[in-house]
């Protein structure tokens, strides 16, 4: 992603990665900040995603355990899962 990003400004890739980083250490403190994925099926409330920057980030929690499952550009057509 940064990699992308940079093409057009490695300030640009720089500062949309801090800021996803720092939205997820949110979701490490309180994983349920962040709205349930609606694009999960048969979701129990355990599938999270934001937005950041035109990117949708989601994730799971379990536990004390958090797993980033996807990070997708918002003009993709998403998909569920």
């Amino acid at each position: 992603m940064h990699d992308y990003i940079s093409k057009d400004s490695t300030q640009n890739a720089a500062k949309v990665l801090e800021d996803i980083y720092f939205a997820m250490k949110k979701a490490v403190t309180n994983p349920e900040i962040y709205n349930s994925d609606k694009f999960k099926i048969n979701n129990d409330g355990s599938y999270r995603s934001f937005e950041k920057h035109h990117y949708r980030i989601s994730y799971r929690f379990k536990g004390n355990i958090i797993r980033v499952l996807r990070v997708r550009h918002t003009s993709m057509e998403p998909k569920s899962y």
